[in-house]
């Protein structure tokens, strides 16, 4: 697909179409180039789910299956999101993923392609992006998995260390949780702190669950 050229203020911006639905929202950010990650990125990977769904998952940016296959959380972060999800009985289908930023960052190492954070640069110039999105799907509740998400919702200063779990409120936002990316837990150095950081993280996502049910 050809790229759509930018103008004005260095962000996706002035692609958000007027009267944007999901659909529209997709089809404009495939053509994205509001920053030079679409150069190595596959493809744009653009948030998918219920189109008015209660809750929406945000992440920090696609890895590399979701880069191939264009669809966010489908690699072993996504499946262990799964698993968290379904202990809670939140179903993932009623729920709306999707990242801040669309393509995803690496450098080259041998034959793999590593992850690497995107800069405050990218992630300015993707957020209309998830601000449409939101808007678009107006859900009961954001929930931010991992600090890049955190600090482009809720400010630079956020820990999700010392505030994960707490619902937080910001001016023209649904509340907002905070907690870790699943692919933090993944990293954890052994089997005993990777299922600590499982049961913390599924605590987190049943504070979640609980909100959504009115308790």
């Amino acid at each position: 697909m050809s790229q759509l050229s930018i103008d004005g203020d260095g962000t996706a911006a002035a692609l958000i179409p007027e009267r944007p639905s999901l659909k529209k929202l997709r089809e404009a950010a495939a053509g994205c180039n509001a920053c030079p990650l679409w150069k190595t990125g596959t493809q744009t990977v653009f948030g998918e789910g219920a189109a008015h769904a209660d809750v929406v998952l945000v992440g920090e940016q696609p890895g590399d299956q979701e880069d191939l296959e264009g669809r966010p959380f489908v690699g072993p972060a996504g499946k262990l999101l799964d698993r968290a999800l379904e202990e809670v009985q939140i179903d993932r289908s009623q729920v709306y993923v999707t990242n801040v930023v669309k393509h995803f960052k690496w450098k080259p190492q041998g034959k793999r392609r590593l992850h690497q954070k995107p800069n405050a640069t990218e992630i300015a110039a993707c957020r209309p992006w998830l601000d449409a999105e939101i808007a678009t799907v107006r859900p009961r509740l954001i929930v931010c998995l991992g600090a890049t998400a955190a600090q482009a919702l809720l400010g630079a200063s956020f820990r999700v260390s010392i505030d994960r779990g707490r619902v937080m409120e910001r001016p023209g936002l649904p509340p907002i949780i905070a907690t870790v990316h699943p692919s933090a837990i993944l990293r954890a150095p052994d089997d005993e702190s990777r299922h600590a950081e499982m049961e913390a993280f599924v605590a987190d996502l049943t504070i979640v669950a609980r909100r959504l049910k009115g308790q």
